[in-house]
């Protein structure tokens, strides 16, 4: 993931509080097939609420259109947890609708930071038909 990418998301998540944030991240095929993460898409959150997200519609139609335009995909669908680990919540997996796409969770929890540098923990889950595994983001 590159550190762009990675920057964004947590400066939207700070930005956001203490509602949670989403956004998209963009990528040249789809994460599960081995594509390459792009860029990152902040969007709005429709929700509007420190306990759940949902990508505006707007948003989610604006963003798709133009990436098929431009034969990319959806490569990574992200969220902020505000107060809870970087883990998905049974919300979550109920609303996961794009299986080759990567979940992205960052937490802005202070137990979840890096004990060396305080960054928020970010990562990174496959959810397919209820299964969710953790995928090491690089």
């Amino acid at each position: 993931l590159p550190l762009a990418i990675r920057d964004a998301i947590v400066a939207q998540a700070r930005a956001e509080y203490p509602n949670e944030s989403c956004g998209l991240i963009v990528g040249d095929g789809p994460a599960a097939g081995g594509g390459l993460a792009l860029r990152y898409e902040a969007t709005r959150n429709a929700a509007a609420s420190p306990y759940r997200y949902d990508i505006h519609p707007d948003d989610l139609y604006r963003i798709s259109v133009a990436a098929d335009d431009a034969d990319e995909v959806i490569w990574g669908i992200v969220h902020s947890h505000t107060h809870t680990p970087a883990r998905p919540s049974p919300t979550d997996i109920g609303l996961a609708f794009y299986p080759d796409a990567l979940y992205l969770l960052v937490s802005l929890s202070d137990d979840e930071a890096d004990a060396t540098t305080g960054a928020p923990s970010l990562r990174a889950w496959r959810i397919v038909d209820g299964e969710v595994h953790e995928v090491v983001l690089t």
